[in-house]
């Protein structure tokens, strides 16, 4: 059962790289070298290649959360007249920096970036990052979010090598064009040129380590019994992510490959008599990742997905075509769309829970945050009418004021019981 349940070697792997990499960072920034701050769903890619270090938003958000800070500074923007429907994931940095005692925030506080980047894909993005720029003076660059016009709803069948098909050329054109201000915004900043033949290499070496996850998606959701929790499937994948196309990162994304597999074959589970198989929709739970392991023991409950695993190859992988950077701008240009927004959500959600032979979906929805939140009863809709039970999780990814465990599991518990009982 679930109490032998051995941690891959990978998980420390990965840790203790984040670590280093982390220290590392930190001794970087804080010795006056020039660095970003940036949105998740930005081409951290064009800084990369660069040599910018880069801060991402939502990570440093993971950050303070896992630091159990965010309940004080959200009682803070409270406080100070922020709206109460503010994202929290996404301002919980410029809270923290706007508070100003960098004695109480990690690392002593972020000194001011070099840049600020976002991309406009939610109401409050632009207005989040440029009260960050008035604080601090740092430069902001601004990226659009343009609309497709005709979303397709199983837009990763054509989002590989149909691209342009996909995002239009209207669209990709303007993403490029923005994307060559940014470059030369950089060059300008560091001293570097932009090595476009390099570039290519690198992208390339980027789709190689999402086909590599693809192999894993494939193992777990074929497995008959899930190898890994979920708790362990995140870090493998995120912390690779942050570091794409690195040979590090290829290399880790090979040896979680080659774990999960000598798993899989050895017939290894999570839970012996894995009965319910689940999913949890949503940015990963940051102030309780435990929780993804409370029904193993008592139904042979198993979380077998989250989103970062499979949308490594479906979100990820665009083949070049001779234009990298433009198959960049189709990597970046539906990015949050396509993990949160009707229609792109709705057919992928279904189509992995019937690949990953999913009973039980819960959804996380934050209320708070527009973008993430409000096109989740759409997806939930598709699920049900697929078979799946979802259960909505009304929480946030970095706020634990709204979340209590037990009332979450007093809801869960019946439906896992009932499962049960239609089975016997």
């Amino acid at each position: 059962m679930s109490q032998d349940y051995q941690p891959l070697s990978s998980t420390k792997i990965a840790g203790d790289y984040q670590r280093d990499w982390a220290k590392g960072l930190r001794a970087q920034i804080t010795s006056g070298e020039k660095y970003a701050f940036v949105n998740a769903d930005t081409p951290h890619e064009i800084f990369h290649h660069l040599g910018v270090p880069i801060v991402t938003n939502q990570w440093w958000s993971a950050i303070i959360a896992a630091k159990q800070l965010s309940e004080f500074y959200f009682d803070y923007m409270q406080s100070a007249g922020f709206h109460d429907r503010l994202a929290r994931y996404s301002s919980l940095p410029l809270i923290a920096e706007l508070e100003g005692d960098t004695s109480r925030q990690p690392w002593g506080g972020l000194p001011t970036p070099s840049i600020l980047c976002a991309r406009q894909s939610a109401d409050d993005h632009q207005k989040v990052f440029s009260l960050w720029s008035e604080k601090t003076g740092a430069p902001l660059a601004l990226l659009s979010s343009p609309a497709v016009p005709d979303p397709q709803p199983d837009w990763w069948r054509l989002a590989r090598e149909d691209w342009e098909q996909l995002y239009h050329s209207d669209r990709l054109d303007l993403m490029v064009a923005e994307f060559e201000a940014l470059i030369a915004q950089l060059e300008a900043l560091t001293g570097r040129t932009f090595d476009r033949e390099g570039f290519a290499l690198y992208m390339d070496r980027i789709n190689e380590q999402e086909r590599i996850y693809e192999e894993v998606s494939a193992l777990i959701a074929d497995a008959v019994r899930c190898p890994i929790r979920i708790s362990e499937q995140i870090p493998n994948v995120m912390i690779p992510q942050w570091h794409r196309g690195s040979p590090w990162a290829i290399e880790h994304a090979k040896r979680f490959r080659d774990e999960v597999a000598e798993r899989v074959s050895a017939g290894v589970g999570v839970v012996e008599n894995e009965r319910i198989r689940m999913m949890w929709i949503g940015a990963g739970l940051w102030f309780d990742t435990s929780f993804y392991s409370a029904f193993e023991e008592s139904h042979g409950a198993v979380f077998a997905w989250s989103m970062y695993l499979p949308f490594a190859a479906d979100g990820y992988i665009r083949e070049s075509k001779g234009d990298p950077l433009r198959a960049l701008a189709a990597r970046v240009s539906a990015m949050n769309e396509q993990l949160h927004q009707p229609p792109w959500i709705n057919s992928w959600m279904v189509e992995q829970a019937k690949r990953y032979r999913i009973d039980v979906a819960l959804m996380l929805i934050p209320e708070h945050d527009r973008f993430s939140g409000h096109g989740s009863l759409f997806a939930k809709k598709a699920l049900e009418a697929a078979g799946v039970r979802v259960i909505e999780v009304w929480s946030d990814m970095v706020d634990p004021r709204q979340w209590s465990r037990e009332e979450m599991m007093a809801r869960i518990v019946p439906e896992l019981d009932a499962i049960h009982a239609e089975r016997n």
